[in-house]
């Protein structure tokens, strides 16, 4: 799968995300918060954020495996720092360490004025299809 295949789906789409990769075990998801994104107290839901975070180390694992191969979420530990109502979110996110079956990793989300929103620690799985 390519990257531009990962990156092209349904959610992605509904949300509005931009997702790129600089280097292999990096990437970043990002989206401008509308009015869609935003819980009852007219701040970005916390769904959104986690679908942001995982996105960008979807791609960044993806960017770290051999042709074939595949790579899931099996755990994300997820941190709310602040909360984000207006403006671009981007989610950044670095491989830490990909081994034969898991890949970890870290990311921050930050607003336009590079205020943390959020942090993340996540391991994902490799597999076959």
């Amino acid at each position: 799968m390519s990257f531009d295949d990962y990156a092209t789906f349904p959610l992605r789409t509904f949300l509005g995300m931009d997702i790129s990769s600089a280097t292999a075990g990096t990437a970043e998801a990002s989206l401008v918060v509308d009015d869609k994104h935003l819980n009852p107290n007219g701040v970005v839901h916390g769904a959104v954020l986690f679908a942001l975070v995982d996105t960008a180390m979807g791609a960044a694992a993806m960017s770290v495996l051999a042709e074939g191969r595949y790579a899931t979420s099996v755990d994300i530990q997820f941190r709310f720092v602040r909360p984000a109502s207006t403006g671009r979110l981007s989610a950044t996110v670095e491989v830490i360490k990909a081994g034969r079956n898991l890949i970890h990793l870290e990311g921050r989300i930050t607003g336009e004025d590079d205020k943390l929103i959020s942090t993340a620690a996540g391991t994902f799985t490799t597999f076959d299809l």
